[in-house]
């Protein structure tokens, strides 16, 4: 009845018609029932060496599919996975990997402040970008000219080097083209008399994915806390 070829396989009649079954107070004890225990064994180790070789195969195929980030579109269709906990997995470091893709353009946003490169900063900003910031007073700005004022006459050219280090970077995924990221700005510079000045400031930032790339559309900044120094810092000029 073991037997998994069902050709060779014995019936239901035949096997009730088997000694083992029919005399078993005299036959079973004595020839079968070892024989049936060692079929037994033979039969849970094969399905314990085909669950072994089922594990390797889907933990192999898991493991291929994490190494590259899964885009959408243009045809592709990603493969759901049988295995509820392995696709968690991979789902997880998708998410994480487009987490560390937010603060990094977010670090090459502020890089570009820095150093006052406004051609740098208009190709990672939305032309549309909203924001509120103490320079504006509590008013809500939109466009970059607004910050093109400052690119042109403050920034890069009032401290003689910059530092920049975001503290405590949250990013909240909106979907797989959107996405929130607050964090603390805490910048340190020297300025033009050799003086050295550290500010914070805490800021949140709107991002959105365009053509495969990121956009800043908003952001929102505290008023800069003096940690040390007399100066302000940002977008103000350096008296």
């Amino acid at each position: 009845m073991l037997t998994v070829n069902p050709n060779k396989r014995i019936t239901a009649a035949e096997a009730l018609k088997h000694p083992w079954i029919c005399q078993r107070e005299r036959v079973a004890s004595v020839v079968h029932r070892q024989e049936t225990v060692d079929c037994l064994k033979k039969f849970n180790a094969r399905r314990k060496l085909k669950g072994a070789i089922l594990t390797t195969m889907l933990a192999t195929r898991n493991f291929s599919s994490r190494s590259m980030i899964t885009k959408k579109g243009e045809g592709s269709q990603v493969k759901e996975s049988t295995d509820s906990s392995s696709t968690t997995l991979e789902d997880d470091d998708i998410k994480a990997a487009r987490r560390q893709e937010i603060i990094k353009i977010t670090e090459q946003l502020i890089e570009a402040i820095n150093s006052g490169d406004f051609d740098g900063y208009t190709k990672i900003c939305d032309p549309h970008l909203t924001a509120f910031e103490p320079e504006a007073l509590g008013n809500l700005v939109e466009g970059i000219d607004f910050h093109k004022f400052y690119f042109e006459n403050v920034l890069g050219k009032n401290c003689k080097a910059i530092n920049t280090t975001i503290l405590n970077p949250h990013v909240h995924l909106l979907g797989e083209e959107a996405a929130c990221i607050a964090y603390v700005r805490l910048t340190q510079y020297i300025d033009k008399q050799g003086h050295a000045h550290t500010h914070q400031s805490e800021e949140t930032r709107v991002w959105h994915k365009r053509d495969n790339k990121w956009q800043n559309v908003h952001f929102h900044r505290s008023a800069s806390a003096k940690i040390s120094g007399a100066t302000t810092f940002d977008f103000i000029p350096q008296k």
